[in-house]
């Protein structure tokens, strides 16, 4: 199963770690390399990234069918999602362990909608579809 681990720390965490030091900084990114090495090597981390600080987001909202678009976060909150890694494992106890190692915070656990039967629908149907076209256009060999 896959899943999507984010990393969620305060917005007071987010200030705090700005203002440390750069040495401080390095080595408290030094424990979530490791786990993003051993994950990786295990073969379970599929992707993922840390993101910017809210300060740096951008937010598009419609209102009325009109794109309104506006600089920083989409809410205010106490709590914020400092990146992500997407995982592929057996089973939520699989991911569970996984969160459980971060060394960095805490860990929201959220599993993925799996949309890959409906894909394959999807391009089965196309295909049908190209191939009706062809049909319509060649006629059968004589």
């Amino acid at each position: 199963m896959r899943y999507v681990l984010m990393f969620v720390g305060s917005t007071e965490d987010q200030d705090s770690f700005d203002r440390l030091p750069p040495a401080q900084r390095a080595a408290a990114y030094e424990g979530a390399n490791k786990w993003f090495e051993e994950q990786s090597r295990a073969g379970r981390l599929v992707g993922g990234e840390e993101l910017q600080a809210p300060r740096n987001s951008t937010t598009v909202r419609i209102k009325n069918g009109k794109a309104i678009v506006t600089d920083g976060p989409y809410i205010e909150a106490k709590e914020i999602v400092g990146g992500f890694a997407i995982v592929e494992v057996k089973d939520l106890d699989e991911a569970l362990a996984m969160a459980k190692a971060w060394p960095a915070g805490a860990v929201e656990v959220r599993p993925v909608v799996d949309h890959s039967a409906e894909m394959e629908q999807s391009e089965a149907k196309a295909l049908g579809h190209r191939q009706e076209r062809l049909n319509r256009r060649v006629p059968p060999p004589t």
